[in-house]
């Protein structure tokens, strides 16, 4: 096909798409709602309820069989809910960027949606578009692409005719027509997007959660059977024992955990939602907080995307340019005046085909139109003073020879004020430092030519510009005979937050690694400018044969899609939890392998943000640590309830089983345990998952990747505390046996209450308000404790008998003992690490 081709009929366009499908990307489909309820279902924690709730039910106690039910209910809703609001709001990021094309049918230009091209259609591409699928150009003029999406690289690309243009690059400069060779699954960003398929497997958080659910499952049942054989040998009802053998197992399984849980990263996920990050499933709040590695892109996750002009240099001065992205704000500094740099920069403005676009609105910002390489250019003029319009009607253009990538270099004609032409040229060192270009002494081509190799091992892209003065305009304009102005040094500047989220990172024990397609001496550049790699450290070319074998490095330079994949695997291969964030289609893969993905919402590619577990509205890296934290605080609070149910639960089985070898044949009833268990394990449970985080939480490293959650001193906590409760309880039921009291009563409150103030005691702020859930939950649950001893229905159920004031303040005043043991605890068994609190 040629460009003066009609295309393709409206009728053959039509069959095309029919055979073919729409140009579309595979995706993956909406995932029903059953599914997601079923998913949730899955979990090992809700499982276990799910057969406590079956026994409950299976010996007639309706009421706590429907506490269980609601419970798994309620858990569900809130994760099935977050999931569904998430994928609205990626979704809705997806529709501000439906892309549409321009194509030639029926012999006219024709605007369509995207995903309406077809293999064969004639496709016309201008400055600013998005190429819809790939293609081959066949007519070029100036043409050049952005392919940063792709290949992370951030120099457009020169496309001639016959060069290949791939799906989701961007047209930089320039305009063509190409004829398209592929869509949809079949295109580059297709390809890409199969990559995708494998999913990452459990979280960290789940993973530890199954071993959780299993063993409090298996311990549960072994201890109930103990108990139920020792009250059958001692003579006791079968019906009793097996009904107390149940309410065992109830009461030992924390069945609040999977609402703890659950509430605790949906208070995450709110929390990152309020600073623009998106969670598209709850488990990958409390995954960030388990990571030792945060893998990133380079372009426009650790950079702004966006090129700038950092360092002049003349013949005479040296200057470096302030400022970042395209606003006019900052200024050329050195130690000559800015009149020594006026020459480059006005000659470096005129030889230029870029716009700048200013802010159209409040809140919008400077906007390139062009190359991005030649709008930093304007944007360095401008910091100068220089006008561009200005500039334009003082010297206009008379003629030009466009950029290609064989000569590497563009040149512009202007007529002078008083008289005849002056000649601009600029281009890649390489091509102007050449005796057959400049006319300048030997030994000044020399030095530009080390300052040039000195900027480029810096990571910067260098620019020379040269000039001449003529009589008239050539015809045809030859590039020769000009004099050096001077050098231009350009680069993707790092984000201004990125040192910080960085350094960030360092102090909580997380190692950055950069992995991006771009050359080697950029990519090693941005990672010592941002400090994720010292001076020697090593830098791999992933072109190189073997490169992936031995010790992982900081940077990763020239990395393929595929490569990608093979170093994020070799990291978890080796026990690392990894983030990784990115933007672009080639990030899409690699989003998916990671324990968790994080993706760019605004720049971010729509294959990003599918991929991804978390999407930054805001495309703010600094997010990612808040977010860190976050999970962290979730992972805090999930064992911070497990000291609190679990040391609970083993006490409630303790006094069981002890209680017969003290003189108490029953130590209390089914009722009273389950009843005890639902008022500990509700409320004050849940609202345990909303403790604030610990102070110094950021300034320790990660928990290990194969640490139990029990691990950390955790069950030896657990014990500790449950010794203390089991004393208190057994000690208050033996003295009020020997005196004449009601001894249940006693143990059944006493067993409660000193449980509560277990809650109370683990907070991370004891007088603080930041949870004021807790303290309000604890106090509902110690005035119902107290309706089961003096409400005549409750007592009916309960079994119990109203306590003498004196009595009640002797068990209320042992109560605090809980209290007391929960803080002593961990003031002398301070947890390892703050996170792990």
């Amino acid at each position: 096909m040629t460009p003066s081709s009609p295309g393709l009929s409206s009728a053959e366009a039509a069959a095309r798409l029919e055979r073919d499908g729409p140009n579309l990307l595979p995706r993956k489909p909406p995932t029903p709602l059953w599914r997601r309820v079923v998913m949730q279902l899955r979990d090992p924690l809700i499982i276990v309820l799910l057969i406590a709730a079956a026994l409950t039910v299976s010996t007639g106690d309706w009421t706590d069989a429907a506490v269980i039910a609601l419970v798994i209910v309620v858990n569900t809703a809130v994760g099935v809910a977050q999931e569904v609001r998430a994928d609205r709001a990626i979704a809705a990021l997806a529709e501000l960027a439906t892309p549409e094309a321009r194509v030639v049918r029926d012999g006219h230009q024709r605007q369509i949606p995207a995903g309406d091209v077809v293999a064969g259609d004639l496709l016309v591409l201008a400055e600013g578009d998005i190429v819809p699928a790939d293609a081959e150009v066949v007519e070029s003029a100036a043409l050049l692409v952005d392919e940063s999406a792709l290949t992370g690289e951030s120099v457009p690309v020169d496309k001639a005719e016959g060069a290949a243009v791939s799906s989701g690059t961007v047209v930089a400069r320039g305009r063509g027509r190409a004829v398209v060779t592929a869509i949809g699954a079949a295109s580059a960003s297709g390809r890409i997007a199969a990559l995708m398929v494998k999913g990452a497997g459990l979280t960290p958080l789940q993973r530890r959660l199954v071993g959780v659910g299993r063993m409090l499952a298996t311990v549960a049942v072994l201890l109930s059977a103990l108990v139920l054989t020792l009250g059958l040998v001692r003579g006791q009802p079968v019906e009793l024992m097996v009904v107390t053998a149940i309410s065992l197992v109830v009461a030992a399984v924390p069945e609040s955990l999977p609402a703890v849980v659950t509430l605790s990263l949906a208070l995450g996920a709110r929390r990152m939602a309020a600073r623009d990050a998106l969670v598209r499933n709850l488990p990958a709040v409390e995954t960030l907080g388990s990571v030792t590695v945060l893998a990133t892109d380079k372009t426009g996750t650790l950079t702004e995307g966006r090129m700038v002009a950092r360092r002049l240099w003349t013949p005479a001065a040296e200057a470096t340019v302030t400022g970042s992205g395209y606003a006019p704000d900052g200024e050329v500094a050195g130690g000559a005046g800015p009149e020594a740099f006026a020459a480059l920069l006005t000659a470096a403005t005129l030889c230029n085909d870029a716009r700048l676009r200013p802010p159209q609105e409040a809140g919008e910002e400077w906007t390139a139109l062009g190359d991005p390489t030649e709008a930093a250019l304007l944007a360095a003029a401008a910091r100068l003073g220089l006008d561009r319009q200005g500039l334009q009607a003082r010297f206009p253009r008379a003629a030009e020879l466009p950029f290609d990538s064989g000569r590497k270099r563009m040149s512009t004609v202007h007529l002078l004020p008083g008289g005849g032409v002056r000649l601009l040229c600029k281009g890649a060192p390489e091509a102007l430092l050449d005796p057959a270009v400049l006319t300048d002494d030997p030994a000044l081509l020399t030095r530009a030519a080390a300052q040039a190799d000195r900027y480029a091992r810096d990571g910067y892209r260098v620019l020379a510009v040269a000039s001449a003065d003529l009589d008239a305009v050539p015809s045809p304009v030859r590039e020769s005979g000009l004099s050096l102005l001077g050098l231009v040094a350009i680069l993707d500047p790092p984000r201004p937050a990125a040192a910080a989220a960085v350094a960030d990172c360092r102090r909580a024990g997380i190692r950055p690694v950069l992995i991006t397609g771009d050359h080697p001496g950029t990519a090693r550049a941005v990672a010592a400018d941002l400090g994720i790699v010292e001076a020697g450290d090593r830098v791999v070319d992933c072109r190189e044969p073997g490169a992936l074998d031995g010790e992982p490095a900081g940077v990763y330079a020239r990395a393929t899609p595929e490569q990608k994949l093979d170093i994020i695997q070799g990291l978890r291969d080796r026990g690392e939890v990894l983030a990784m964030t990115g933007d672009g289609v080639n990030d899409g893969p690699a989003l998916r392998r990671a324990d968790i993905g994080v993706a760019m919402g605004k720049r971010g590619t729509e294959v990003a943000r599918q991929a991804a577990d978390l999407v930054l509205a805001d495309d703010n890296l600094d997010t990612v640590v808040a977010a860190v934290e976050e999970g962290r605080r979730v992972y805090a609070n999930i064992r911070r309830f497990l000291v609190y149910g679990l040391s609970g639960g083993a006490a409630e089985i303790a006094v069981m089983v002890l209680g017969p070898f003290v003189g108490l044949p029953l130590p209390l009833l089914p009722a009273q345990i389950l009843w005890i268990n639902l008022l500990t394990h509700g409320l004050p449970g849940v609202a345990l998952g909303g403790e604030p985080t610990v102070p110094g939480t950021m300034s320790g490293p990660p928990r290990p990747p194969g640490q139990s959650i029990m691990g950390a001193g955790l069950w030896q906590r657990v014990l500790r505390i449950a010794v203390v409760l089991t004393a208190v309880t057994l000690g208050v039921a033996v003295w009020a046996s020997m005196t004449g009291r009601a001894w249940q009563s006693m143990a059944f409150f006493a067993l409660g209450a000193t449980q509560l103030g277990v809650a109370l005691g683990t907070r991370t702020r004891p007088r603080s308000l930041a949870n004021p859930m807790l303290p309000l939950a604890v106090a509902g649950a110690l005035v119902l404790q107290l309706a089961g001893l003096y409400l005549p229905p409750l007592r009916e159920l309960l079994g119990t008998e109203p306590l003498p004031p004196g009595d009640l303040l002797i068990v209320i005043a042992l109560s605090t003992l809980g209290y007391a043991a929960a803080r002593l605890d961990r003031i002398l068994h301070p947890s390892p690490s703050p996170a792990a609190a």
